[in-house]
């Protein structure tokens, strides 16, 4: 019987099974923030086992409240960078050479197919789309993972996501897994992973594929995956190019992770490419979606560009185009944040960042802090936010907020009337 990509990494990554259907799994690599990791650091010094597995393989960054904005901020980020000093963890990215942490992570290289991947985040699956097993973990799966280089799992069984054809325009991967989202609901994926096929996927670049395998976790998915390409071996051909003698060897050695053509999967569902439209969400669950022609004065008061989900250089440029030569509606307030400072810098160098700066955005560093509310982009009570983010729950960007989910596209449509618009009439 054939395999999916999930099963191939958990029995090769296996260690042990101390119960049936429990696997302890070798990790390739343990990603840090200083959110979550900082409890586990002081819990492994309580212990008297402040030591980490192998230095090499984690990796770790301050991106949530960056610079801090306050005392407790700042003690979270002193733990983590004096124990990733301790530790001897080269790959720290301290203010200023920070960013997004799923923006990051895969920008220097770090993930690769096949790889076993953990974070105290639930958005940790990002990483599925280059062919990795990537889930978010709590904190005794964190604490272990940095002692030991090993996490346990149930073995998820998988949900295949054909989707096919062509995306019409206006449509982009934030379209697509949102519709994904609210065909299958908020729980419809729960301990499973979602591995994205078909041919819409096959022409999408690495930044969508993550955008997708980003918020699988919001569909209650362990991780999403994609299966690896030729456009992964692009992607990666920079940090692999010592390690194969041609990218298609190197295409030959990933496709090892590609799921088997009898593999079994517990479900499947197909998805008509070009029958998809620009949608938002509305309330408070991710899979409470509609189209954007559905709203009818749905007006806001901040339009947010940024986070793991949509603040790569993709999806600038796509909200450029839409923004070059208008500007923000009267009282509404704009904010980018590129995801990483080389995001940023590329974007200056392309004139995008002056055209959102014309267009009266408020530019800020690389940060995850608006997405959770902590940070550059807090909502008051009451006010509402057009967001490229992945989560609108009640409260999510600030005590009494609601959060709009949606392309950047739509996002920057909306920014431009100043409530939920389509995309489509700028195109």
């Amino acid at each position: 019987m054939g395999k999916t990509t999930a099963e191939k990494i958990f029995a090769a990554h296996l260690v042990d099974e101390p119960f049936s259907g429990t696997k302890v799994l070798k990790l390739d690599v343990v990603l840090c923030h200083e959110i979550t990791t900082p409890i586990a650091i002081d819990d492994l010094i309580a212990r008297g086992k402040d030591r980490v597995f192998d230095p090499t393989r984690i990796k770790a960054v301050i991106d949530h409240v960056t610079p801090s904005k306050d005392s407790k901020t700042a003690t979270q980020a002193k733990i983590l960078r004096d124990w990733a000093r301790r530790q001897n963890i080269k790959d720290f990215f301290d203010v200023g050479a920070n960013g997004v942490c799923h923006a990051l992570f895969p920008e220097k290289g770090f993930i690769r197919p096949g790889n076993t991947v953990i974070m105290g985040d639930s958005h940790t699956c990002t990483h599925g789309a280059f062919g990795a097993f990537a889930a978010g973990v709590g904190t005794t799966d964190l604490e272990v993972g940095i002692l030991k280089g090993v996490c346990a799992f149930r073995e998820p069984k998988s949900i295949r996501v054909n989707v096919n054809g062509q995306l019409p325009k206006g449509v982009y991967a934030k379209d697509v897994i949102l519709t994904i989202i609210g065909k299958i609901g908020v729980n419809g994926a729960t301990d499973r992973v979602i591995e994205f096929r078909g041919t819409t996927i096959d022409a999408m670049t690495m930044e969508s594929r993550m955008t997708l395998c980003n918020m699988a976790i919001e569909a209650g998915g362990t991780s999403g995956i994609c299966m690896p390409d030729m456009t992964t071996v692009e992607y990666l051909w920079p940090f692999i190019q010592d390690e194969f003698a041609s990218k298609e060897a190197a295409l030959a050695d990933y496709q090892q992770w590609t799921s088997d053509a009898d593999a079994t999967y517990e479900q499947t569902i197909e998805i008509d490419a070009a029958a998809l439209v620009p949608v938002a969400t509305f309330n408070f669950k991710p899979d409470q979606v509609k189209a954007v022609t559905e709203f009818s004065d749905n007006r806001v008061d901040q339009v947010y560009l940024g986070s793991c989900t949509n603040g790569r250089l993709e999806d600038l440029r796509i909200a450029a185009q839409i923004l070059k030569g208008n500007k923000l509606a009267e009282n509404v307030r704009g904010i980018l944040s590129p995801a990483t400072p080389k995001i940023y810098r590329e974007a200056m160098k392309e004139g995008l960042i002056d055209i959102f700066l014309d267009a009266g955005f408020c530019v800020t560093n690389s940060t995850c802090g608006a997405c959770l509310g902590m940070s550059n982009g807090v909502l008051a009570d009451g006010e509402v936010c057009a967001s490229t983010t992945n989560r609108n729950f009640n409260g999510r960007m600030g005590k009494g907020g609601m959060v709009h989910l949606m392309s950047p596209a739509t996002a920057a449509a909306t920014a431009i009337e100043g409530k939920i618009a389509d995309p489509r009439k700028y195109l």
